[in-house]
């Protein structure tokens, strides 16, 4: 089994929104919503996602541009927007996904997540990291 079918499978049965596994093999899985536990564990150490491995159940413009400059391996999403997809090509990350959006839906299901709408014409996936962690 890959590292990536490893966080596929567990984000699936512990019913996690974040699944890591780290570079030196340790896997963790995380419980909050939107982009709470990325900027928790990089606010904590910036390195700790060098070479990871992750499984997210979405995945935004905002989150692949953090992971990108974070140094992530690998991606899996059941949910990733064209404007994700766009980003981890441009850095090279290997990414998979179950279902491919137009764009991340706010918490209501009414409109556009307010943070896919701020950055979406933002090509400085720097500037996005630097924003969203406060650095």
């Amino acid at each position: 089994m890959t590292k990536l079918e490893e966080v596929k499978e567990i984000l699936h049965q512990k019913n996690a929104s974040l699944v890591v596994c780290y570079a030196n093999g340790e896997v963790k899985e995380y419980y909050q919503d939107r982009i709470k536990d990325i900027k928790a564990i990089l606010q904590e150490n910036q390195d700790s996602l060098k070479g990871a491995v992750i499984a997210d159940k979405v995945i935004g413009k905002v989150a692949s541009s953090i992971l990108a400059i974070a140094g992530v391996k690998e991606i899996y999403a059941e949910v990733i927007s064209k404007f994700a997809i766009l980003v981890l090509e441009e850095n090279g990350i290997q990414y998979e996904y179950l279902e491919k959006v137009e764009f991340i839906k706010n918490k209501d299901n009414t409109g556009m997540c307010p943070m896919e709408n701020k950055y979406r014409e933002e090509n400085d996936i720097h500037k996005i990291y630097n924003e969203m962690l406060n650095l």
